[in-house]
């Protein structure tokens, strides 16, 4: 049974999570661990990859970081980054900053459910696509059985609250990173390990690569380093959000790159393979050969923990957004109902499952670059968000400031959305470039102009 919330951003939601479930939140937020590294690897060659993968996080994640962390705890408010751009930049702007939000959510958070099937398939041939990815109509329901198994386990999850996502989140954060840990270690220790890991990094750093194929390598190491923001949609729920905040962030991303740079340099000190550094044979076949069949299986099993708790984590900060959007009148009131057992946005949870559960029944590769611009657009209204308020109102309390000033405000700035822009011209100019990607941005950046349009003048928005 539900009731309606009453108006205003998070009143009646509950401060449950505490500072470690909150990193490792964030942590299964943006990264899970090292899965879907592989492919940077097997399309760039070792050097290029560990230099994107070593310098993303400096132009890229930390100033996301940085961005993040000044808002948030200026406005720990449910809705988080709408709510900033809402704030600071209009009605308008804040309504487009959420739905291009929902709409790349769309396609990432019905990922999951399918590299988890992918993942298990390593277990239970039975499930596997063929090489072409295609598959009987059998194989496809038993596919969408598990995934539909996943789908309801995380909502249960998050129906009973984040303090119990983000209990799952700490448990699963260790379970995953042990067995890099374990393949780290075993892969360095190899004598000769660690001089063949650098001698692979300059070697592929002498190589002359394409820059197209390049940009378009950065779309996937940038997919592996975001998400930063989409932390802040609970940030109501979360105990001493102007303190945690910050620290949590710095905390997870230090966790993210090392989870990064440690188990790469171990497995290209075995092999730099093509065959083996793609999504189809990955870690599991790389660890493998590390350290035997056993260490393979065990990659193999934390990759199936890896895409449920990534899942049940992104859904978390995914329903809270159009709850938020909700309660403002710019969707549907009943996505603003909370549970009255949990309280949590039950009915948001729901249609954010639903809708889930409809796009698993098909097996989706990541859509990384069409995620990459609609994400990058909703974080340069982040920044601008960050910079009007600075003007507007100078005077406001932020426990954490963005360091350096007015200087340090604009190159953090100009840092992540440079990067975006290179990734933006590969996409429609590169090599492998594929311009439906960028018009397919262009449809859903004109839907949510339409859609405000239609919302506006209907009764229902706070005006």
């Amino acid at each position: 049974m539900t009731e309606q919330a009453p108006r205003g951003h998070g009143a009646d939601l509950s401060k449950q999570m505490g500072y470690l479930p909150l990193v490792a939140v964030i942590f299964f937020t943006v990264s899970g661990g090292a899965y879907g590294i592989e492919s940077l690897v097997g399309s760039l060659d070792a050097g290029w990859a560990m230099a994107l993968i070593v310098l993303t996080p400096v132009f890229w994640a930390l100033p996301i970081a940085l961005m993040v962390s000044e808002l948030a705890s200026a406005l720990p408010e449910e809705g988080g980054y709408y709510v900033w751009v809402r704030q600071a930049l209009g009605d308008f702007w804040g309504f487009q900053e959420g739905w291009w939000t929902i709409c790349y959510t769309t396609v990432d958070m019905a990922i999951y459910p399918v590299l988890f099937v992918d993942y298990l398939a390593y277990f239970c041939p039975s499930l596997a696509l063929s090489s072409t990815g295609s598959a009987s109509s059998k194989v496809l329901l038993g596919r969408w059985l598990v995934a539909l198994a996943v789908i309801a386990s995380a909502y249960l999850a998050n129906w009973r609250g984040v303090r119990v996502v983000g209990v799952s989140a700490a448990v699963t954060a260790v379970l995953v990173l042990a067995p890099f840990g374990l393949f780290t270690l075993l892969g360095l220790h190899r004598p000769g390990a660690l001089p063949a890991a650098f001698s692979a990094v300059r070697t592929g750093l002498a190589r002359r690569n394409r820059g197209s194929l390049l940009a378009l390598g950065m779309s996937t190491v940038l997919w592996n380093y975001c998400g930063w923001d989409n932390v802040s949609t609970f940030a109501a729920e979360v105990k001493q959000a102007a303190r945690n905040y910050p620290r949590a962030l710095v905390l997870a991303l230090v966790l993210i790159v090392i989870g990064y740079v440690a188990p790469v340099m171990a497995g290209i000190s075995a092999t730099t393979d093509p065959a083996l550094w793609n999504e189809s044979a990955g870690w599991p076949s790389v660890a493998r050969l590390v350290a035997g069949p056993w260490l393979g299986m065990l990659v193999a099993a934390m990759a199936l923990v890896s895409a449920w708790s990534l899942f049940n984590s992104q859904l978390l900060y995914a329903s809270r957004l159009p709850y938020a959007m909700a309660r403002d009148g710019w969707l549907p009131s009943l996505l603003a109902r909370l549970s009255s057992t949990t309280g949590m946005p039950a009915v948001a949870l729901a249609a954010v499952c639903s809708t889930s559960a409809m796009l698993a029944v098909f097996p989706f590769t990541k859509l990384v670059v069409v995620d990459i611009l609609l994400y990058s657009a909703g974080l340069l209204l982040e920044f601008l968000a960050l910079i009007a308020l600075r003007v507007q109102r100078p005077d406001m309390d932020r426990p954490f400031r963005l360091p350096g000033g007015w200087p340090g405000v604009l190159l953090a700035t100009l840092c992540p959305v440079s990067f975006a822009a290179v990734v933006a011209v590969a996409s429609v100019t590169g090599d492998g470039g594929n311009r439906w990607q960028a018009a397919l941005v262009g449809v859903f950046i004109l839907a949510g102009a339409l859609l405000y349009r239609w919302r506006r003048q209907s009764p229902s928005p706070a005006k």
